[in-house]
């Protein structure tokens, strides 16, 4: 067999109805679409539209609450950090902070308003870290390294202090 000689499968490609060719078609004049009105002509999208009675979207209760001054912190991990250090990516002898940790490509993303250092893993040198948050058990991680975390978002009246 020949690649010019490859062909589909009997069936497997249905031709479309061709419209307008004429009366004798059945599909001819107007193909099939009514006479006139929005839905006759090209590019309709009547998404939600239910001929008049109130549509779902309308008739169900709104749910839930969206704060649109909400933050987004961008999450570092302790053991992604040191294997930023080890791979020599990221330098422990000088203070860290979001921007050398956003050219180490551990902050991906322009829409966070920030980073927050998570305890996941390990850290096994001191570090100087400045970040918007920091979990409790990540302080302390790094502080038993002999480190220290500075954070830069102050933290509400119902919270813990972390550093």
């Amino acid at each position: 067999m020949k690649l010019n000689e490859l062909r589909d499968n009997a069936g497997s490609r249905l031709k479309s109805k061709r419209l307008g060719r004429g009366i004798g078609s059945g599909k001819g004049k107007t193909s099939g679409k009514g006479v006139k009105g929005q839905k006759a002509r090209e590019g309709v999208a009547l998404n939600g539209f239910e001929g008049g009675q109130l549509p779902i979207y309308r008739r169900l209760p709104k749910r839930g609450f969206v704060n649109i001054f909400r933050k987004t912190y961008a999450p570092v991990n302790l053991g992604t950090l040191e294997a930023a250090i080890a791979a020599g990516r990221i330098d422990a002898a000088q203070p860290i902070t979001e921007e050398s940790l956003r050219k180490a490509g551990l902050v991906r993303g322009g829409k966070v308003d920030g980073v927050r250092l998570l305890a996941r893993g390990d850290i096994g040198r001191a570090i100087q870290i400045t970040v918007a948050g920091a979990s409790a058990a990540a302080v302390e991680a790094v502080e038993k390294a002999g480190g220290r975390v500075t954070t830069t978002v102050a933290k509400s009246e119902g919270e813990a202090p972390v550093a």
